[in-house]
């Protein structure tokens, strides 16, 4: 029986806002009277652009907060990346040459600290990175940082931004497009390196675009997160909008998130080592719970009668091993914090694609709930290409 669900396709659109002016003639002016300036217009509220969007039930851990978002909040710009040493450290540390585990290459911390030079501890790993992966890109000079200092050379990325390894790169280069044109921005304008990802987007030449698109596109996405259901997670704190652990015992309640964190701090915090991955906690349950939606959209049959679910299945457009085609980006093994947030930006409409605008209406009736359970059950599987079967 087919479980597929139908999805009927709406548009939707913004109201816009206009201003004007009125001149005051007093009773005694004489015949001919001096051009007066109109009053600039007033200026926007900022505050419309979020007006839709529902703070109070966001999945605040997937952005990497735990406080409701308060009128007015948005994100201070993030510095550019730099060498200076920091003055609560002690200079000799930052500058002592390390190594680790498995790599030829020795590099300080102020080394692995500056993205405008991206350090590669395993080159062999992938190809020559182009320049605007290593450096960022030209047009913004000084101010500029490689995208290989926040997505890793390899492009495995971390939960706080996106695993861009293995990316169609149409796909990719659209992504850019709708950060150019305003397309795509967070629902949580707290958060920092999405406007960080907006201006490097607009900055980019053609050139740089179609590099960074093939570069990452060719490399191979490979397991990266541990999905690992529980009823208790480690006590954590959270920096850079990424979730640290303040112990290892595991003594906090997951109330419904997923929590995902660095298998080991030093090596990806420190160094930033590519080769060290993540674990993401999901609450127990999730990940067949998980199953359902995805594969079926939660669809029943009922006394011989097909039900249709909440949702049209995952597998429809992404396919039975979650790994794309053509435009539709590969989603099996990757960051459910990302996967989280991504589907909470298109169901609160900061995503505006073609295809983030059907997206929508698929997230319509997800839940928060949902959403992690979907999330869990994607991040578990295996990132490989699913074989196919020979007919005769």
């Amino acid at each position: 029986m087919n479980k597929s669900a139908v999805l009927a396709i709406a548009c939707f659109g913004l109201g816009a806002a206009a201003t004007h002016y009125y001149d005051t003639r007093p009773a005694t002016v004489p015949a001919v009277e001096n051009a007066k300036t109109p009053p600039a217009p007033a200026a926007p509220d900022p505050e419309l652009a979020f007006a839709s969007i529902k703070f109070p039930e966001e999945p605040l851990w997937a952005y990497g907060f735990d406080k409701t978002r308060e009128k007015g909040e948005i994100a201070k710009p993030q510095n550019p990346p730099n060498r200076n040493l920091r003055q609560n450290e002690d200079p000799n540390e930052q500058t002592r040459m390390r190594k680790i585990e498995g790599s030829d290459a020795s590099y300080s911390l102020v080394d692995v600290r500056d993205g405008q030079n991206v350090i590669d501890w395993f080159p062999n790993d992938h190809a020559p990175m182009p320049n605007v992966v290593q450096h960022g890109p030209a047009r913004l000079g000084k101010t500029t940082r490689g995208c290989g200092s926040c997505h890793l050379p390899n492009g495995k990325g971390r939960p706080e931004n996106a695993g861009v390894a293995g990316l169609p790169p149409s796909y990719f280069i659209k992504q850019i497009q709708d950060f150019r044109s305003g397309k795509r921005h967070s629902a949580d304008p707290r958060k920092p390196n999405t406007n960080t990802m907006i201006e490097l987007a607009k900055s980019l030449s053609d050139d740089e675009l179609k590099a960074a698109a093939e570069y990452f596109g060719s490399i191979k996405w490979t397991p990266w997160i541990r999905v690992v259901e529980t009823d208790l997670v480690p006590k954590t704190r959270i920096v850079g909008n990424l979730f640290l652990p303040l112990a290892q015992a595991k003594t906090d309640p997951i109330a419904g998130r997923i929590v995902e964190m660095p298998e080991n701090e030093e090596q990806a915090e420190t160094y930033r080592n590519p080769h060290s991955g993540f674990v993401a906690y999901v609450p127990v349950g999730a990940i067949n719970k998980g199953k359902d939606l995805v594969t079926t959209g939660g669809a029943r049959v009922v006394g011989g009668e097909f039900v249709r679910g909440k949702t049209t299945p995952c597998i429809t457009c992404h396919g039975p091993d979650l790994m794309g085609a053509a435009d539709i980006p590969p989603i099996a093994g990757r960051s459910p914090s990302y996967i989280v947030r991504q589907m909470w930006d298109m169901q609160q409409g900061t995503r505006n694609s073609e295809a983030a605008q059907l997206m929508r209406l698929v997230l319509t009736e997800l839940t928060q709930e949902d959403m992690v359970n979907i999330a869990a059950y994607v991040s578990s599987r295996p990132p490989t290409r699913a074989a196919v079967k020979q007919t005769e």
